[in-house]
């Protein structure tokens, strides 16, 4: 017998199957169909999205691309001829020496020979007498179109006699320098015209890695140029553009021409500009490098209403903390700045610096190493009262500091310090009066490498003859029995810590010992 639930089950399995089986019989279009409209569907929005952010592209292009301008300068020089009396002996001419122009000459024997008016007659170039110009072509971009402010890069301009300045719409005028500043290579070039575009200044400080970047110029004078890429890296240094460098790297192509052009980002902000290239062809090879615009500006607007850029000053002698540095002053920062020397009536020396400390703040905000901290204070304002953190024997300690203007001669890093320690490899001897005079050091007190051991650790640490050993182990030294002292004293695994002096400078060097 079948209960009713059995029935009620079976029932329902005959309907399903029922329905299964008109599914089945049905033509395969039919069946597909609802897939096919979803695949459809889900194409065009994907579409729809692609053209969207197209159309983004095209407008930021539209609304910064009549600002970029080409920039021709031109460069005029004079040619003269400079005739030759020809030798009364031309087989034996007597002379007093070759210079040294000669002594590079292969065409000497010849010349001595034949005779340099007739060798320069049938060999060397000739041009006639005249002026003559040299073109270069760079870009740069509006940035004010009442006053007609132009950005671009000093070595456009540097030392150009004239200047052209093209706009997209291929209405030209006459550039005039307002101002320079080799030390970051950027430049402010004026023209005079009425409806001028201009495009809108970013902010560097908030651009992240993987951001787009659109670089606008005139690369190999073809002007109007643009190309996309991204951020690849922030805070370069030591790319060998510039003195003061913090630059913005970027895979967007960057190519001879694109010079002082502007990086965009994806609002159509200018956040950089173009400076730079890394290459070994000549060409574009997917590293380019931007100076960022809030540096720029600071520039800007003193060469504008200066004349001439001021920088704030601290009056310290840094250097980078690394790993063994930190280990020798008992700290575990990775990141900071060292301060090995003070000079005398600075800004640092009336705030209480001290030689050690180590700058881990400026203004609320961390700072990473050397490049960050002379960038930071050089574009504070001059006479600003700062606070800088720092740590002193472990521990920390806030000073305020009124900055002061940096001295116009005044652009020198460190130079290379020197090292020592028992079983060195280097020799030596009381700093005395006479010697003091005779090496030029005002020091009265110290010691005095006299010699040094080829191939030994302070050789190879740099450590040169007339060096002055001003502290061991962070302890004065003011002769050499205080010197073998304090070498005793220390810990071997953590090497030698010396405070040497070369020239007007001095700087912390860590010397490994041998002994272990």
């Amino acid at each position: 017998m079948i209960d009713k639930g059995e029935k009620l089950f079976l029932r329902l399995l005959f309907v399903f199957s029922f329905c299964a089986g008109i599914g089945m019989s049905l033509p395969r279009e039919t069946t597909l169909y609802a897939a096919n409209k979803q695949t459809n569907e889900s194409d065009k929005d994907a579409l729809a999205t692609a053209q969207h952010f197209e159309h983004v592209f095209e407008q930021l292009v539209e609304q910064v691309k009549p600002a970029v301008v080409s920039i021709t300068s031109v460069k005029v020089f004079k040619h003269t001829q400079q005739k030759k009396k020809m030798p009364e002996d031309r087989f034996h001419r007597p002379s007093p020496g070759p210079s040294p122009d000669e002594e590079s000459d292969p065409f000497r024997d010849f010349r001595d020979f034949f005779g340099d008016e007739f060798f320069d007659r049938f060999f060397r170039p000739r041009y006639p007498e005249g002026e003559y110009k040299i073109q270069g072509l760079g870009s740069g971009v509006i940035v004010d179109s009442e006053k007609g402010y132009i950005i671009t890069n000093n070595h456009v301009v540097e030392d150009a006699d004239e200047l052209k300045i093209t706009l997209g719409d291929k209405r030209e005028f006459d550039g005039k320098v307002v101002g320079t500043d080799p030390q970051t290579d950027i430049a402010i070039v004026k023209i005079d015209g009425k409806n001028l575009p201009s495009a809108k200044l970013g902010d560097s400080d908030t651009i992240r890695v993987g951001q787009w970047a659109i670089a606008i110029g005139s690369p190999f004078g073809l002007t109007q140029t643009v190309s996309v890429g991204i951020i690849s890296a922030t805070g370069r240094a030591n790319v060998g553009v510039a003195a003061y460098e913090d630059m913005i790297q970027t895979d967007a192509a960057i190519n001879p021409g694109n010079s002082g052009g502007p990086l965009v980002n994806i609002k159509g902000e200018i956040i950089g500009i173009n400076t730079a290239i890394f290459t070994r062809s000549g060409g574009y090879q997917g590293i380019g490098f931007a100076i960022p615009i809030n540096m720029v500006k600071i520039i800007m607007k003193d060469l504008v209403e200066k004349g001439k850029v001021t920088r704030g000053w601290l009056g310290v002698v840094i250097q980078d903390i690394d790993p063994a540095l930190a280990k020798s002053f008992n700290v575990t920062v990775t990141e900071g700045v060292l301060v090995s020397d003070i000079q005398e009536n600075s800004p640092a020396k009336e705030a209480g610096f001290e030689r050690g400390d180590i700058v881990i703040e400026y203004e609320g905000k961390p700072i990473r190493d050397v490049n960050h901290l002379r960038n930071t204070v050089a574009q504070t304002e001059v006479g600003k009262k700062v606070k800088v953190k720092v740590l002193r024997d472990g521990k920390e300690k806030e000073l305020t500091v009124k900055l002061g203007e940096q001295p116009s001669e005044l652009f020198a890093a460190a130079p290379g310090a020197v090292p020592t320690g028992k079983d060195l490899g280097m020799t030596v001897q009381n700093l005395t009066k006479e010697l003091a005079k005779n090496l030029g050091i005002e020091e009265d007190s110290g010691v005095i490498v006299s010699e040094v051991q080829p191939g030994s650790p302070a050789a190879m640490s740099d450590i040169r003859e007339g060096d002055l050993i001003k502290e061991v182990n962070r302890k004065k030294v003011a002769n050499v029995t205080e010197f073998k002292k304090a070498l005793s004293e220390g810990d071997k695994e953590k090497g030698v810590l010396l405070l040497v002096k070369r020239g007007e400078f001095s700087r912390y060097v860590i010397i490994r010992t041998k002994e272990k």
